[in-house]
């Protein structure tokens, strides 16, 4: 079915007869930079109007992936901002909602993957501005769609927001280094002393041809630390995250059956 939530076309059609419906939308447009509102202001509009819509249809419970938030007293990058702001109007708004936080997901498909693979495949030297010192836990794409596809049928999770990790806290110049060496590939990193988030992002959308407008938000988020709260997700929904090697290792494979790594 056809749906856009930024005008509510297509919602009640789409919610009718649903017990649980997984919200996945996330705004990054160049506008967003442009007009200084745009970002937030169509997440906000379409989460405010699929919970009126999913109201209306009865809708028991929504499921959202967002991303972990910073460490408190911490600057909030606009990107996380909005997500959080998402978070809370279906926690609010569907009071039986479940919310995920995730940081940087393993997968042939995840952008962010692709970026860090990309840099590798394509650079001999690896810039690592001051962010390479920053920690978070990555997790498999396999973990993050296996907590998504349990959460309508775990009632303690009612009401309440989970950060979603991997096995292992790595540094963001550790992984980019882990990935490098399960390619298979020499890289050498070049430690730099500031980091130009306008000008570091230009750069890695001419090296990765990921739009800017993708890459600029997501080297905002690299800034701090982000980690999990705590690791009661893996408890409740009972999981058991895959280690970050496996991961990767399976991202790789499943990218190389549908297009070539050169620097594999």
């Amino acid at each position: 079915m056809r749906v856009d939530v930024v005008t509510g076309e297509g919602l009640a059609a789409a919610l009718e007869a649903c017990t649980d419906a997984y919200y996945l939308v996330h705004s990054m447009e160049r506008a967003d930079y442009e007009d200084g509102r745009g970002f937030a202001d169509r997440d906000r509009r379409g989460a405010l109007n699929f919970v009126e819509a999913a109201a209306a249809a009865g809708v028991r419970r929504a499921i959202y992936l967002g991303g972990i938030a910073p460490p408190p007293g911490t600057e909030v990058s606009r990107h996380m901002a909005s997500r959080l702001e998402v978070e809370r109007i279906l926690l609010e708004g569907l009071p039986d909602s479940v919310a995920f936080r995730a940081s940087i997901v393993i997968g042939a498909r995840s952008d962010s993957f692709r970026i860090l693979v990309r840099l590798v495949e394509r650079l001999r030297l690896l810039p690592f501005p001051t962010w390479r010192d920053n920690r978070t836990a990555p997790i498999d794409e396999r973990d993050a769609i296996e907590y998504l596809a349990r959460a309508p049928n775990v009632a303690a999770a009612a009401g309440r927001s989970f950060d979603i990790v991997g096995a292992e806290v790595l540094s963001y110049g550790e992984m980019i280094c882990r990935i490098a060496e399960l390619m298979g590939v020499a890289r050498s990193p070049v430690r730099l002393a500031a980091t130009q988030t306008p000008a570091a992002a230009a750069v890695v959308s001419a090296v990765t041809g990921v739009q800017p407008q993708l890459v600029r938000p997501l080297m905002e988020s690299l800034a701090t630390d982000l980690l999990p709260r705590n690791r009661e997700a893996a408890r409740l929904f009972g999981i058991r995250p895959r280690p970050f090697d496996r991961a990767v290792e399976h991202a790789l494979a499943e990218w190389e059956r549908s297009e070539p790594l050169a620097a594999r």
